[in-house]
């Protein structure tokens, strides 16, 4: 037991020498301590990440192609909760290349959708454990209509809020709202109701090409 509290004492000092007489040691230590941390709040919280392209338009880079928007996506619904809600802009992974990719999750496992060229079928029920997934700029989308339903295995974490650039910041509303709703949200918001009223009008559109299955939630 002497031999315990001596080693540690000795250890203690070792470390005030190094931690005096080399900053960067500590620093680096004080990291490493730090890094299961970050990693678990990675893995089960959520991330930033920059979107690129333009398959998201006019949601995300509504301005040009070359516009990046940076944003936050949340892991904790999607990993632990397994929600999954019609409306929402996920990153999955493409069943093409397994690149992660940002579309609007439109259906569920049980709907049934009118499909947009180039998918052969002109409709197609989405099987157990599937979603179907678009971009809100078709003409510039890779997307369900192109490899078909997704596994929801694929998909990694669900967009939550814009972060930069700024006069855009705040939390993505999932249009899957009824008008009462939306309206409510547009009256808190000033000058993002005509906004909100248009991406509304375009989700009644891809509403309109979906019929939902009786059980129309998931998680």
């Amino acid at each position: 037991m002497f031999r315990f509290r001596a080693a540690l004492g000795s250890l203690r000092g070792s470390w005030a020498y190094l931690s005096k007489k080399y900053p960067r040691v500590r620093w680096s230590i004080g990291a490493l301590y730090w890094l299961p941390v970050g990693m678990a709040f990675t893995e089960f919280g959520g991330k930033v990440m920059l979107v690129t392209g333009r398959s998201m338009q006019p949601t995300l880079n509504p301005d040009d192609s070359r516009s990046r928007d940076l944003v936050w996506f949340d892991r904790y619904s999607i990993c632990v909760n397994r929600k999954y809600t019609r409306g929402d802009i996920v990153a999955l992974k493409s069943p093409s290349d397994s690149k992660l990719i940002v579309k609007r999750m439109i259906a569920l496992p049980g709907d049934v959708v009118k499909t947009l060229p180039p998918y052969p079928d002109t409709e197609v029920k989405i099987p157990e454990g599937h979603a179907w997934v678009e971009g809100d700029e078709p003409f510039h989308s890779e997307d369900s209509n192109t490899f078909g339903p997704v596994p929801l295995g694929l998909i990694d974490s669900r967009l939550d809020t814009i972060l930069w650039p700024l006069d855009r910041y705040g939390p993505v509303i999932n249009p899957d709202l009824t008008m009462e709703q939306q309206k409510r949200r547009a009256q808190n918001r000033g000058p993002a109701w005509r906004k909100e009223m248009d991406e509304f009008d375009r989700e009644r559109r891809r509403q309109a090409r979906v019929v939902k299955a009786e059980d129309s939630s998931m998680g």
